[in-house]
């Protein structure tokens, strides 16, 4: 199958976040594994930066687990490559994906302080991007980068840092509807118009990550299939 769809579970990171859900790590370490029983592609096994137990949890399934690449998330900072970096430093088979905010929103929440104006808060955001990437491209050779809360990204500022992430080395390119915002085929539009701003995209996988607020994450998941996403993240 030279067009399969790459299952990409986040149970022990973004699932675990789920009220109620979170686990000890020996508990990771064993759901890990029925994973991999399951033949899940790849396994986003923690965020390592916010907590030592997050550390061990991803370095023992990088280690333990086979099958599987062992991934492990960080924020667009030095300090955070560098703990995933870390943690999956036992492993060859491993993936960095590291995120930063997009949208007007989040922009205005999160990075006050990076500029005066939009347009400079949106161009420091593209310099942090690009160097994570770069950075994190020192730790594997396969690091995923995403855009927080593209559902609600201006199209043209999405468009531009997809292409900065996609030229520094990014080899896969995560579309999240992070607040849960889009219908399906708004969605559709969303992923359809990343492809459509990509110089080649058959370089990079294009993925989906779609939260269930509105109980659309199923529909626009298979939305984003259809606009061409290769990974579905779940």
């Amino acid at each position: 199958m030279s067009n399969s769809i790459t299952i990409f579970d986040t149970t022990l990171r973004d699932g675990e976040q789920a009220p109620g859900a979170s686990m000890t790590v020996p508990e990771k370490v064993r759901i890990a594994h029925k994973l991999a029983d399951l033949n899940v592609d790849v396994i986003e096994a923690g965020f390592p930066i916010s907590s030592p137990a997050q550390t061990e949890a991803v370095a023992r399934i990088a280690s333990e687990v086979d099958g599987p690449v062992t991934c492990a998330l960080a924020r667009t900072k030095e300090d955070d490559i560098d703990a995933a970096g870390e943690a999956l430093a036992d492993s060859s088979d491993t993936r960095l994906h590291t995120f930063i905010a997009t949208s007007d929103v989040h922009i205005e929440a999160k990075f006050d302080k990076l500029g005066n104006t939009m347009a400079e808060k949106r161009d420091a955001i593209i310099q942090r991007a690009v160097r994570a990437i770069e950075q994190a491209l020192t730790y594997t050779n396969d690091v995923e980068f995403s855009a927080e809360d593209a559902g609600r990204t201006d199209r043209a500022f999405l468009c531009e840092i997809v292409q900065a992430a996609a030229e520094a080395g990014a080899t896969t390119i995560n579309i999240p509807d992070t607040t849960g915002y889009c219908a399906p085929s708004e969605y559709t539009d969303l992923l359809a118009s990343v492809v459509d701003c990509l110089p080649d995209p058959d370089a990079v996988t294009l993925s989906t990550h779609c939260h269930d607020d509105l109980g659309l994450a199923t529909a626009n998941t298979l939305a984003g299939i259809r606009a061409g996403a290769r990974q579905v993240e779940c």
